[in-house]
């Protein structure tokens, strides 16, 4: 299981609504630490509705230059906008220019990043009521959202480089 983080605490003045961010990491194999993944969605509780918050999370993705698809974009050799994503003692902040976002990881989830070098990074434009930050959600909710229907066609997608503290 694993739990999403929000992003906003005041979503009424925001037509996104709250931006929440949940980790989660593939099977690992003997041979691979698994894909580590991070999906920013919304609560769908903007000022002006779930409908409208859809609009905006789109509209924000393509000001950004980024296409609603199956397109996987690599930010480490496209610099689109400027991304950043600190992975450190079972943290990520992510940073993003219209969010910011810092969520507790498992340690596998820490382990492939850094093994990878890079995260898969999901930014929905459908919203996720159903996962409030701070509960848990089962992997097979998890699951179910993310193979949805027309969700990955409805999503941005990225990889983001890891950012580690140098000591």
């Amino acid at each position: 299981m694993t739990s999403s983080t929000a992003v906003f605490a005041d979503s009424r003045r925001s037509p996104l609504g709250t931006l929440t961010v949940i980790p989660w990491c593939s099977e690992p194999t003997a041979d691979d630490p698994g894909e580590p993944l991070l999906m920013v969605y919304s609560l769908g509780d903007g000022r002006d509705g779930p409908e409208a918050g859809q609009l905006a999370m789109r509209a924000q993705l393509e000001q950004l230059g980024l296409s609603i698809g199956t397109l996987l974009v690599d930010l480490s050799s496209d610099r689109r906008f400027d991304a950043s994503l600190l992975v450190e003692a079972e943290r990520a902040v992510l940073s993003l220019p219209f969010m910011r976002a810092q969520c507790p990881v498992p340690p596998e989830w820490q382990h492939a990043a850094h093994t990878k070098g890079q995260v898969y990074l999901i930014l929905a434009v459908r919203p996720w009521p159903q996962a409030v930050p701070g509960r848990a959600v089962p992997p097979e909710e998890l699951r179910a959202f993310v193979s949805g229907e027309g969700f990955l066609e409805g999503s941005a997608h990225c990889l983001v480089p890891v950012l580690r503290v140098r000591t």
